[in-house]
């Protein structure tokens, strides 16, 4: 026999049946001690710095991200986004100064990992798994032609090299933990943000955080932004938290 030569479209339409094969299957719920086991490396990766330093990036792919899709949404020119080594970043949009466009778009950063972690959350509470991890990539993608700077490029590239290869490589076990595990740290990962903007707001270098760019805008204090932003991560999370439970305990 032959090897059979495939050709670039070939090996495209195969790749696609594959991806749209694994979005559409359902994989069973995690054993408890994997749902648990993930849930605590999740927290190790929010509560010990060293290992939050870097896994903060994360969040700030999902922040910026928010701040770009909302932007977007309200009609606003989207000029770039930026990720920096120190896990700040900086999305730059065109439009209006002032109005409901700004304000929803400087509104949307810190939500925005809580969201996109109950949306996981909700996938993976019905047993897709691995329909989150192909997501992922998706917005992964999506935000990587906005990127305009190389440290922004090298973030974005090193997630997606990582959730694409254990989507298509790893053991279905695996995938299911990878899924789980980012699903936790994005919801327990947001409320720490929103500590940290309040933390730098009163040593009094907060002036153009989002908090006061809002206070700014709409005349209510930045530290009653603080507090939506904590109401909302906070009560995502508790939320999330409920929603993956219900998961381990489903049927397949």
């Amino acid at each position: 026999m032959h090897p059979v030569d495939h050709t670039l479209p070939d090996v495209l339409a195969l790749a696609w049946e594959r991806v749209v094969s694994d979005v559409a299957d359902r994989q069973p719920a995690p054993e408890p001690a994997v749902l648990v086991g993930t849930a605590v490396a999740a927290l190790i990766l929010v509560l010990w710095r060293p290992a939050w330093r870097r896994a903060r990036h994360v969040v700030t792919i999902a922040h910026e991200g928010g701040h770009a899709v909302v932007a977007m949404l309200c009609g606003r020119r989207l000029s770039g986004v930026r990720l920096h080594s120190d896990s700040s970043g900086l999305t730059v949009t065109r439009g209006r100064a002032s109005g409901p466009g700004a304000i929803a778009t400087f509104a949307a950063g810190y939500p925005a990992p809580t969201l996109v972690g109950l949306v996981a959350a909700v996938l993976l509470s019905r047993g897709y798994a691995l329909a989150a991890l192909w997501a992922a990539v998706l917005v992964l993608a999506l935000l990587l032609v906005q990127i305009r700077n190389f440290f922004g490029l090298y973030v974005v590239l090193l997630a997606a090299a990582v959730v694409v290869g254990v989507s298509w490589w790893a053991a279905p076990e695996v995938k299911v933990a990878l899924a789980h595990l980012g699903t936790w740290f994005l919801l327990l990962a947001a409320p720490r943000a929103v500590v940290e903007l309040q933390r730098v707001r009163r040593r009094g270098r907060g002036h153009e955080s989002d908090a006061d760019q809002l206070a700014r805008l709409t005349r209510i204090p930045g530290g009653l932004w603080v507090a939506v932003f904590a109401t909302v991560t906070v009560g995502g999370a508790v939320l999330g938290v409920l929603l993956l439970a219900a998961g381990a305990g489903s049927p397949p």
